[in-house]
């Protein structure tokens, strides 16, 4: 008697290649056998030729303290993601120190909330993936973050590293390695990742090579200078020889309509000229980051309270107006801002809880100040923690960028906030919904192969990501006739339909429909 036996499924296996009916048998978390007839279980599920597919890999998550604040963590696992990769964008929570920690818990509070009472009892990334190892619904894996290593090196200064800096932040970044990192991540948009240069972030990009991992940059600007951007990154990545994974691939706001062709045929040129390119992208056009990240970089000097003197400051109120809604900004991508664009999807402070779901240009009409006002005043009032929803993609970019052999699936979901973006309860199943039962952009298959076996090949992770024997049972069986978000912009936090189970390791965690209390998940240490 097996454990789990799995009968008459459309078996979708995540190589790319065709779906075939067989049943699957699952024992102590594994998969051990692939076939008809097979030995009896303790349990039986009949798939009745619904689609049995390996679990969904989320390649840029930002739940690293919501999984531990949530661990049943039912956004993720109820679209069937089973592994998410944290750590994202240059900032998170390992390795880290006091003094580091307490300004980037309120630069990020807008994507990681601000729990109370949280334990942090954690300093180094062995210590974080130990935490997430006390019980988790789905697995995660873990990126070092550059920007917090270099505020803890270096600080929030826009300035050169020194050379015993460098060779500081280096060190920090072997050992994360070491401890199980699968690679490094970037904020360069960001304070105060976003100060490094292009030969610091080739130096820590060659300590990631040397230990197997690869880099995650959020590039200097996916607005006006995009391209230039990824070439950057391209470059970083060819001279370090380091594995380049371009995370939120996206070619947004206005100035970019009709490009993404333009970043497609300079990803095919990276790969021809030898550089191992990979990327993601969520399947929706609004992106989310927090308000205060569209200002001008040289607010943020100093952290956060420097920060805040700024924006109570006049002149310097009048140079930010200017520089945003007439030159461009670094922090809003080189682009004028559009207040229209920004919408607010969450306050920390309760008494702007009528903001959430206007927008900034709203707010302002509604209010008779201006648009401007009306922003400084928001970030003031809510200690810079407001998150935002920015309406700057075009539908031609994603899908040009989604049919790329080099593709993935990230949600870049942030689960805080009054109206979060519905991509972190939604983009999975929108991908198999929408651009494959409705718009045909990508047939099943090769879409599986896009959300499953290639994001497990680029974490280098031998026995995920496909439906083979000895695999890890990571699975999701769904309709593909019925699989559909039902998470909009109004109603955020809604669970897919037509996934009625999700394994996590062998082990359910949604069960005919139904959230299981299992906290079956735990950290992959990816040993270099």
């Amino acid at each position: 008697m097996i454990d789990l036996l799995i009968t008459d499924a459309l078996v979708v296996d995540g190589t790319g290649a065709p779906g075939y009916h067989a049943d699957v048998a699952v024992e102590a978390g594994r998969i051990v056998a692939i076939g008809n007839d097979l030995p009896a279980a303790y349990r039986t599920i009949d798939a009745d030729g619904l689609v049995l597919s390996p679990g969904f890999i989320d390649m840029h998550s930002h739940s690293d303290l919501q999984i531990l604040v949530n661990p049943e963590h039912t956004a993720k696992v109820s679209q069937g993601v089973t592994l998410e990769v944290l750590g994202q964008d240059g900032l998170s929570f390992a390795p880290i120190d006091e003094p580091t920690r307490a300004v980037v818990r309120r630069q990020i509070a807008g994507w990681n909330g601000e729990p109370d009472d949280f334990d942090f009892s954690w300093s180094t990334v062995a210590g974080y993936l130990d935490r997430l190892g006390q019980g988790i619904a789905c697995n995660a894996a873990y990126l070092v973050p550059q920007g917090t290593l270099r505020m803890m090196v270096v600080g929030t200064s826009n300035r050169p590293a020194t050379d015993a800096e460098l060779a500081r932040m280096k060190q920090l970044l072997a050992d994360g390695l070491r401890d199980g990192a699968v690679g490094m991540s970037s904020g360069l948009t960001y304070t105060p990742g976003m100060f490094a240069s292009t030969d610091e972030l080739v130096a820590l990009c060659e300590v990631v090579a040397r230990y197997g991992g690869y880099y995650a940059p959020h590039q200097r600007s996916y607005g006006k200078g995009a391209l230039d951007a990824y070439a950057e990154m391209i470059e970083v990545a060819r001279r370090a020889s380091c594995p380049l994974h371009l995370t939120h691939a996206v070619m947004n706001f206005r100035p970019n309509a009709g490009r993404g062709a333009d970043l497609v045929a300079m990803i095919d040129a990276g790969l021809a000229s030898g550089v191992d390119i990979t990327t993601d992208t969520y399947p929706y056009l609004p992106g989310a980051t927090t308000l205060a990240a569209i200002l001008p970089s040289w607010t943020a000097e100093g952290g956060p309270d420097a920060q805040l003197d700024r924006l109570r400051d006049p002149a310097a109120r009048a140079r930010i107006t200017h520089e945003l809604e007439q030159v461009g900004t670094d922090g809003c991508h080189g682009c004028v801002v559009e207040w229209d664009t920004i919408e607010i999807g969450g306050v920390r402070n309760p008494a702007l809880t009528d903001a959430v779901g206007h927008t900034v240009a709203a707010l302002a009409a509604r209010s008779g100040r201006a648009a401007a006002d009306v922003f400084f005043e928001l970030l003031l009032a809510d200690d810079l923690a407001t998150s935002i929803l920015q309406h700057v993609g075009h539908e031609e970019n994603v899908r040009a960028i989604m049919r790329h052999p080099s593709h993935t699936g990230g949600s870049d979901g942030i689960l805080v906030g009054g109206k979060p973006h519905p991509r972190s309860w939604g983009t999975f199943p929108r991908y198999l919904a929408q651009y494959v039962r409705e718009l045909g952009v990508l047939d099943l298959p090769d879409c599986i192969h896009h959300l499953t076996g290639r994001p497990a090949r680029r974490l280098r992770l031998p026995d995920r990501g496909q439906i083979q024997l000895g695999y890890a049972a990571d699975l999701v069986l769904f309709d593909p006739t019925t699989i559909q978000d039902t998470a909009t912009f109004t109603t955020p936090r809604q669970p897919a339909t037509g996934i009625p189970y999700v394994l996590v390791n062998g082990t359910p965690v949604i069960d005919n429909t139904h959230r299981t209390p299992s906290l079956p998940g735990y950290p992959l240490r990816r040993t270099p």
